[in-house]
């Protein structure tokens, strides 16, 4: 099978998960004996279709416009069997880079109308490829693709050449390192749906079931604190999400519940091992209040109000436990200075950065 791996993303390497997404699946393509070639729009010349029919006149099937797509990618279009369409997901459907690839492949039709059932249609010039359309999204309902599936499905599926979509929900969420297992779980299942493709000429339900399968328990929680504060923090910064990371920024608790919230999400099991311990924050400076958390077993659990018997009772003005939080105050020299007061075990304090991660 000759396959051509269409990557509409403009993002470049490391930074798109479309790609991470389509890399696994070429790599499963490989493996069931495809030959597979990746192109990535965003380095390519692609004109806009201007609509002027000379390819259906003047030079059938030839498009009259010179750049990449005339002089290399449609001909090579026309030679695979099978085409990957995968495309982050903009304004609930393909990319513009993506409909301008897809529209340039016009001179594959011929002009004349022809009945099919109930339905008018333009003649094949030449065989049309099969189809998968890939996409992600950071939405985390699947329902997010649903006006993707139904164009897809009208353009390809009518004419039987939609050989599978695959479509994976809150995808940027992936790349965290708390998200790492379930990460593998959904890579190596696109690696499997590759295969499958090659294989069976379709993805099977249960590999499906994997791939579009819940990141966590309470998706809603985390955007409405985590990813909110995320954006939040890039607007008061004035960087971009790029930026961010780079940075290896934390986003900025605003509420007591963000702040449990982002905790949370963060804890590093790994870290906690054998660590029985409960903290407690009672926080000072317009946002009186008390909280805590509890770890054992590597797991955390969060909690509003006092605990019964804390372990390390931290006092501190909200937003100078955020900053130092998200490192903008040095955590030890607020100490020292007496900005803040621990009652309790000290050695507590000292492993929260191990604790909790980016």
């Amino acid at each position: 099978m000759k396959v051509l791996a269409i990557n509409s993303s403009a993002r470049p390497e490391g930074q798109t998960k479309t790609k991470m997404m389509l890399d696994r699946l070429v790599e499963g393509m490989r493996k069931a004996g495809a030959g597979v070639e990746v192109v990535d729009l965003r380095k390519k010349d692609i004109k806009f279709c201007i609509g002027c029919y000379t390819c259906w006149t003047k030079t059938p099937g030839m498009c009259i416009l010179r750049d990449d797509m005339t002089a290399e990618l449609f001909p090579k279009w026309l030679a695979s069997d099978l085409v990957v369409y995968a495309s982050p997901l903009f304004h609930f459907t393909i990319n513009a880079q993506m409909k301008t690839f897809i529209e340039r492949t016009l001179p594959v039709l011929q002009p004349f109308f022809e009945k099919k059932g109930e339905e008018t249609v333009h003649p094949w010039r030449h065989r049309h490829p099969r189809v998968v359309m890939l996409s992600v999204c950071g939405f985390p309902e699947l329902s997010a693709f649903d006006q993707l599936s139904s164009w897809a499905r009208y353009v390809f599926g009518r004419s039987g050449l939609l050989a599978a979509e695959i479509y994976r929900p809150m995808a940027e969420v992936m790349a965290q390192p708390q998200m790492k297992a379930k990460a593998v779980e959904i890579f190596d299942a696109v690696e499997m749906a590759g295969r499958e493709i090659v294989e069976n000429g379709f993805v099977s339900p249960g590999t499906m079931a994997v791939i579009t399968q819940d990141l966590m328990d309470d998706p809603e929680c985390f955007l409405q604190h985590s990813g909110n504060l995320m954006w939040k923090t890039c607007i008061e910064e004035k960087v971009t999400p790029k930026e961010f990371a780079e940075r290896n920024m934390l986003p900025r608790p605003d509420s007591v519940e963000g702040y449990l919230n982002v905790l949370s999400f963060g804890f590093n099991a790994a870290a906690a091992k054998d660590l029985k311990a409960v903290y407690q924050f009672a926080f000072t400076g317009g946002k009186e209040t008390t909280c805590h958390f509890s770890i054992a077993g590597g797991k955390i659990r969060t909690a509003s109000g006092p605990a019964e018997k804390p372990d390390i009772t931290i006092t501190a003005p909200f937003d100078l436990w955020m900053d130092i939080m998200t490192k903008k105050a040095d955590g030890q020299q607020m100490f020292l200075e007496q900005k803040y007061a621990v009652q309790g075990d000290l050695n507590l304090l000292l492993r929260m950065n191990e604790l909790f991660g980016a």
